[in-house]
């Protein structure tokens, strides 16, 4: 093969175009999604639908399933054109180069999204036996307590301030690290 066959392989090989994870400023994940549709580049934002509480209203909201990352569809002449779109704070590195996602597992993801529209993520890493924890929704809302077991996606753990020792499974999704109690 002549050298400049090997080169036309190779700028063909890099045009072509590959999923990579950004990574974005907080809470600034469907805006960029959307300012880099706006500039023709291939997106994907994967959004769930959740209800949030506020102390007078409850509203239904898409919240992006992954928090502070955008998948794109690019080839490397269009690595700096995404980077450099406002909001867009690096790509997600593995061995020195951007991230390759295959493409079938984005269509995978793509279709768990269309078939479930309650996929979360949850980090199992963050709880423990002994953290405390509040609750954020359900009829005990906003009580406190501590983990006993974490088993699966629930958590057995003892509700304080009822007067009486009450333990209860409840769903990892519904519950938020609290502070620990003052105890002096």
């Amino acid at each position: 093969m002549n050298l400049t066959m090997e080169m036309a392989l190779n700028y063909k090989r890099k045009l072509k175009k590959n999923w990579l994870v950004i990574y974005v400023r907080p809470r600034w994940e469907k805006k960029v999604d959307r300012l880099l549709q706006e500039q023709g580049i291939d997106t994907f934002c994967p959004l769930r639908t959740t209800e949030n509480q506020w102390a007078d209203r409850k509203k239904m909201v898409s919240v992006p399933l992954f928090t502070g990352y955008v998948f794109v569809k690019i080839d490397d002449r269009e690595l700096t054109k995404v980077r450099y779109t406002l909001g867009v704070v690096n790509y997600i590195y593995f061995m020195g180069k951007p991230a390759v996602i295959r493409e079938s597992e984005i269509e995978q993801l793509k279709e768990l999204m269309k078939t479930y529209n309650n996929l979360e993520i949850i980090n199992l890493k963050d709880l423990s036996p002994g953290d405390r924890v509040r609750i954020k929704s359900g009829l005990f809302y906003n009580h406190e307590g501590i983990i006993i077991k974490v088993q699966g996606k629930t958590v057995l753990m003892s509700l304080d301030h009822i007067e009486c020792a009450l333990v209860a499974c409840i769903e990892i999704n519904h519950l938020i690290k609290a502070s620990p109690l003052n105890t002096a």
